[in-house]
Formats: structure tokens, C-alpha cells, sequence
């Protein structure tokens, strides 16, 4: 639907014909604006049935005049209502990627992957489900990277999640600067909104923060931390059915238990893809997505249309009343 936001500049309309009959009632007014000294020669060569039908085709400009006065009311027309989502929460991931990820003791479709590839699975259904949020990524091992900040744009957090790598920032595990890093990038925002999922299968073993200077640190600047231990029992089936070790990390369940509690976060174990994908569904409840904001209309202008009619109505008026004003005619000799 096309809808006028300026419908008051259409009282302009009228002005052409009122401008006109003021000039024509004014007392001493000059009734012809053009003097011709030989009309009668004009009169010859064009003919005086032409001249009276050029006379009466003031309608293109008339028209021009109507749609320029229509383009400057400004016509719109507004797109379906579509509600916009709002966040309430700024949530960053703090994602494990040291050498004891690649354990392959997670199964997917029944297939046996590694630990990397399941949170990878999992975390991206996850973040299919947070439209709205601002979501970060930090991505840890023997050091801290921020590979994302908190950001609406979670197709650009989903494949920078799904391109990691194991080992990319080395072997160890640095769970001490990973929470000093979620903190520095959420401090500013809203107090209520601080919230940190970590996810391991290791224990603090490099970094240059302690986890009690990393607790210190969540707690004065009140992130709620949910700390996530994931990994298997430490085998995995082998040939002919043999359960061997997988040669994954022990997780420091004691360490992810205390940094939960003291946060006022939660801990989660997973075991398998499935635990896990009941780990985000549970922190799905606990940090729910806020509702969607008042609906909004897409506005589009639509006034090229006539401004562009009414300006080629306009040169073909002027052209029209100039082509039958003839070169100066010259008396025969």
C-alpha cells in the first residue's frame, strides 16, 4: 500500500491557475505577454485554425506540474511488519582447542568422532538458537585468542568456530587467561548480561593467570561463569570391539565445580554428543532469549516515479509550445 507522508504539499495544486487569474483581474494588466508586429503574416503561413488548436494544449504541463506536486508529497510504501529481536544478554564462548580435543570418544550419528568435532556440532545448533544475543568467541590453549567479539552476527561466530583447528594455540591449557579475557570484553557491558560458557577437557596447566586471580577478576566484575567438562570415561572402541584409552586429558571436575559455584554459574559434564547437546539445552533455559522488540515497517520512497513523469512531461510541454513559434520572418524584397 502506497501511503503520501507529506499529503499537505498537494494544497500546492492550484497555485498555476490562481497565479493566472490574478494576472488576469489585475487592473492594467498587459493581456498578451507576446507581440507579434506581423501576425498577419503569421497567421498566413501557419494558419489560424493551428494557432487556435496550438493555444488549447496546456495539459502536459498542467499534468507535470500535478505529478512534480505529487513526488514532493513524498509517496511511500512499507514492507511486511517484521520484529526486530532484542538481546538481553551479552554470552561469551570460551572454547578448549589444546591437543587433548582431538580424543576420539564422542559419537555423532553413530559415528565416533573427536572432541572438537562434537562441541563443533553441537555448539552450532546452539547458536542457531540465540538470534538476538550479542555472542563472543574465544578460542584457548596454551594461550587466549579472542577470534570474535560479542557480535549480532552469529554466522560470522558459527564459522569461526567450525574452521578452528586442534592445537592451533597450543598443546596446553590456559583456563586461567581464557576468563581473563572473557572479562576484559564483557566488563562494560550491562551487569545482569556478563555471562561466560567454558568449555574443557583439561586442567589449568599454563597461561599467566591463575584460576584464583581469574575467579577474583569474574567475581568483581560479576560474570557469571557455566563451566562445561567434556570427554568421554577415557576409552574408546577399538578393533573388535575392544574398549582402549583414548588418550584424553582428565578433566578437573573439582576446579570447573568451584569456578561454577563461585560465579554463581553451573557446571555441566558431557560425556557424549547427546549429554552435551542437553548441557546448551539446559543453559537454553537458564539464560533464556529475551522476547522480540515491538514489530517495524520497512519504509520505501517511491517518489522517483512521478518526479521522473512529471520532469518528461514538463520538456515535452516546453517543446511542444516552442516548436510552432516560427524564425523571424523576413518581408519579401
Amino acid at each position: 500500500m502506497i501511503t503520501l507522508a507529506w499529503p499537505w504539499v498537494l494544497l500546492a495544486l492550484p497555485l498555476p491557475w490562481v497565479w493566472r487569474r490574478a494576472l488576469r483581474e489585475r487592473p492594467g494588466a498587459v493581456r498578451g505577454a507576446l507581440r507579434w508586429p506581423h501576425f498577419a503574416l503569421l497567421e498566413q503561413a501557419l494558419g489560424r485554425h493551428a494557432l487556435a488548436a496550438r493555444g488549447g494544449t496546456g495539459w502536459p504541463l498542467a499534468l507535470a506540474w500535478g505529478l512534480l506536486c505529487l513526488a514532493a508529497a513524498r509517496p511511500v510504501s512499507y514492507d511486511t511488519l517484521q520484529s526486530v529481536p532484542r538481546s538481553g544478554r551479552e554470552l561469551m564462548l570460551a572454547v578448549d582447542v589444546s591437543r587433548s580435543m582431538a580424543a576420539q570418544d564422542m559419537v555423532i550419528a553413530g559415528r565416533e568422532v573427536d572432541r572438537l568435532t562434537a562441541v563443533k556440532a553441537v555448539v552450532g545448533d546452539f547458536l542457531r538458537r540465540r538470534q538476538g544475543d550479542r555472542i563472543g568467541l574465544i578460542l584457548f590453549g596454551q594461550q587466549a585468542f579472542l577470534m570474535t567479539p560479542l557480535t549480532f552476527d552469529l554466522p560470522s561466530v558459527r564459522y569461526q568456530l567450525e574452521t578452528s583447528a586442534i592445537g592451533i594455540a597450543g598443546p596446553e591449557t590456559a583456563i586461567g587467561d581464557a576468563i581473563g579475557l572473557a572479562v576484559k570484553h564483557l566488563r562494560r557491558r550491562q551487569a545482569a548480561d556478563r555471562v561466560l560458557v567454558l568449555l574443557t577437557d583439561g586442567v589449568n596447566t599454563a597461561g599467566a593467570l591463575g584460576l584464583d586471580e581469574a575467579l577474583a577478576l569474574a567475581r568483581h566484575h560479576r560474570v557469571r561463569i557455566h563451566t562445561i567438562g567434556i570427554g568421554g570415561d577415557g576409552r574408546r572402541r577399538g578393533l573388535f570391539g575392544l574398549m582402549l584409552p583414548s588418550g584424553g586429558a582428565e578433566i578437573d571436575e573439582e576446579a570447573l565445580q568451584r569456578i561454577a559455584s563461585q560465579t554463581g554459574g553451573r557446571y555441566f559434564r558431557a560425556r557424549d554428543s547427546a549429554e552435551l547437546a542437553a548441557v546448551y539445552d539446559e543453559i537454553d533455559r537458564l539464560e533464556p532469549v529475551p522476547d522480540a522488540a515491538p514489530p517495524v515497517r520497512l519504509q520505501r520512497e517511491r517518489f522517483v516515479v512521478p518526479l521522473a513523469l512529471g520532469a518528461l512531461l514538463f520538456g515535452f510541454g516546453m517543446g511542444w509550445f516552442g516548436a510552432w513559434i516560427p524564425p523571424p520572418l523576413r518581408r519579401p524584397s
